[in-house]
């Protein structure tokens, strides 16, 4: 069954962030897992505004989500993401 990340994301450094963003694509791909949203336009139909960054990835699993995410690969790129913001990232299951 797949699996969904949501994640919002306040970048309050712009150009560390840089790194972080160059750096996920190939990462994701050899976890089979792909962007379905990166950021873009947000339009709030209900509850506060939203004026994070958001972004929503699919993963084969949520096994493979926790790997990716817990996986030494990623340290590195989670350390980058945790300099140049913060966020909220959850993972579910999907249908």
């Amino acid at each position: 069954m797949p699996a969904y990340a949501i994640v919002k994301a306040t970048i309050t450094d712009a150009e560390r962030f840089k790194d972080y963003v160059a750096g996920t694509p190939a990462l994701l791909e050899k976890y089979g897992a792909r962007f379905l949203v990166r950021g873009g336009d947000v339009v709030t139909l209900e509850g506060e505004q939203e004026n994070r960054r958001v972004v929503v990835i699919e993963y084969p699993s949520k096994q493979v989500a926790l790997e990716f995410y817990h996986s030494e690969e990623y340290a590195d790129l989670l350390k980058i993401m945790q300099e140049s913001g913060t966020r909220d990232f959850i993972v579910v299951d999907g249908i």
